[in-house]
């Protein structure tokens, strides 16, 4: 009876243990890009190089999970250095006054197959407003040192006129709308 009492507090401590957990994103599996159409004709790519972000699990699964992220605004990069400068300035980002944008979750509702919508507060420099962010979870496996890591990518549309990046207002020259695209590589 000793025995199977300790063999059942054993796995439930384990259980615990495995269940409560927190991943971190890993730079270099993961990016931060967006795609913004200029002169109504064409695309700038870019790209964030500095981020993190971590996501909480309180259980075994995704549920109640708690995703928190945030991009250093200085590290823009679109390969052009006068541009990357413009856009670090108060007509856009103001990277010396915010030198962050963050992103904290309030939800996660799972959608069909691995979809998932993630509900938070999104904050570029002096705005917050709720977003909801589709998001594809890839799964879980080990990398090459025997860590879990887990995959996810997300795709959503901002218009940076909502968060006081108003440089060209009538989005004549350079688009309201900015496409994000997220891929997160997440080591537990």
């Amino acid at each position: 009876m000793k025995k199977i009492i300790l063999s059942f507090v054993f796995a439930f401590v384990s259980m615990i243990t495995f269940a409560q957990s927190t991943w971190t994103v890993d730079p270099m599996h993961s990016s931060v890009n967006f795609n913004i159409k200029h002169m109504g004709i064409s695309f700038v790519q870019g790209r964030f190089d500095k981020f993190e972000g971590t996501v909480s699990t309180p259980g075994a699964t995704l549920d109640n999970a708690k995703f928190n992220f945030s991009v250093q605004t200085e590290s823009i990069n679109t390969g052009v250095e006068p541009r990357d400068k413009h856009l670090k300035s108060a007509d856009f980002f103001d990277a010396e006054k915010f030198p962050a944008m963050q992103f904290e979750s309030s939800s996660l509702i799972k959608g069909k197959n691995n979809t998932y919508t993630l509900k938070g507060k999104l904050t570029i420099k002096d705005v917050t407003k709720e977003v909801s962010i589709p998001v594809t979870f890839g799964g879980v496996t080990k990398n090459q040192q025997g860590k879990e890591v887990a995959g996810f990518q997300a795709k959503f549309t901002v218009n940076r006129l909502d968060y006081n990046i108003k440089f060209d207002p009538t989005g004549a020259g350079i688009g309201k709308d900015v496409e994000v695209n997220l891929f997160f590589e997440l080591v537990k």
